[in-house]
């Protein structure tokens, strides 16, 4: 199996450019996934939201996720489980309006850290969507603004805690999916492993390394760029041993953007028989509420359908 494609960002500033952009290209359209080193954010935060994230699962996380796996009854299943996932998470929004302040159970400093790293988590997503428009022969900000809807896009940042599983062959981890939203930054564990995407009919292991960001793609830059660029299965297999982290950012659109794939991306004996449909992102997402863990394929169709 080819290697899972890793981009050393400070080669974007020098004579290897247009070979890491080509690299950028290939992971876009081969593997809707890519692994960032030398991305601009430093080890000391990404050092610091480890350890904070980590101590705030063990004191105010963890015993909650046991009295949920009891009172499911979890910890003794003999078959497999299709309804629930082996994770304990919170939500923070950061665009268009922040909910950082309104989460419990946060301390200040870790507010605060949090904020910081999401300001520079969604510099990095705009400089990435603009790496995609070069690669995609669009102008610059094209994606940007594709996704901004009248109120600029919606940012979060899913914090995951998957704690060891003692049946990881009928529990998952999270459920296989793809993700209905642009861009997704993702910080991950170094040191317990579970992520895997789909390639080629075989579920891949996204290697942990430490202080890399993870990108993937969404359902919606598969549309704008008409199926160029594809959004792609993933899942995460629960771990007998240790405690997994993952932070991921979603630089999705706003609630109002009209999605649909970009007129230079169609080819013109194409335009009368589109492949992707038009649509407002929100009705997308209450679409995606319900099918999540189903094909994308179906939902593109719903969406065809209910404009027709």
């Amino acid at each position: 199996m080819e290697n899972f494609p890793l981009i050393n960002m400070e080669k974007l500033n020098g004579d290897e450019r247009r070979a890491t952009m080509d690299k950028i290209k290939d992971a876009c359209e081969s593997w809707g996934f890519f692994e960032l080193v030398n991305h601009g954010i430093s080890h000391e935060l990404l050092d610091t939201v480890e350890r904070m994230t980590k101590e705030h699962y063990k004191k105010c996380m963890e015993q909650r996720f046991k009295e949920m796996v009891t009172a499911k009854a979890l910890d003794d299943v003999k078959t497999e489980v299709n309804n629930v996932d082996w994770e304990s998470t919170f939500f923070l929004r950061h665009l268009p309006s922040s909910n950082i302040s309104e989460i419990p159970d946060l301390d200040d400093e870790y507010r605060e850290v949090m904020r910081d790293f999401a300001s520079k988590l969604e510099k990095l997503a705009e400089e990435l969507l603009d790496l995609l428009c070069e690669n995609l022969g669009l102008e610059k900000g094209y994606l940007k603004k594709a996704l901004y809807g009248s109120k600029g896009p919606n940012f979060g940042t899913k914090v995951s805690n998957y704690p060891p599983c003692p049946t990881p062959d009928l529990i998952k981890g999270l459920r296989a999916h793809t993700d209905a939203g642009g861009i997704i930054l993702l910080f991950q564990d170094d040191k317990v492993s579970g992520l895997q995407l789909l390639k080629d009919g075989e579920w891949i292991d996204v290697p942990p390394m430490r202080h890399s960001i993870v990108i993937n793609l969404g359902d919606q830059i598969e549309v704008i760029t008409n199926g160029r660029y594809k959004s792609v299965m993933h899942r995460v297999i629960a771990q007998t041993n240790g405690t997994r982290m993952s932070i991921a950012s979603f630089y999705n659109p706003g609630n109002d953007a009209v999605i649909y794939p970009a007129e230079k991306l169609v080819k013109e004996e194409s335009k009368d028989e589109r492949i992707y449909p038009k649509f407002v992102f929100d009705d997308y997402m209450k679409l995606y509420a319900g099918l999540k863990f189903q094909g994308k394929e179906p939902r593109f169709e719903a969406m065809k359908a209910a404009k027709a």
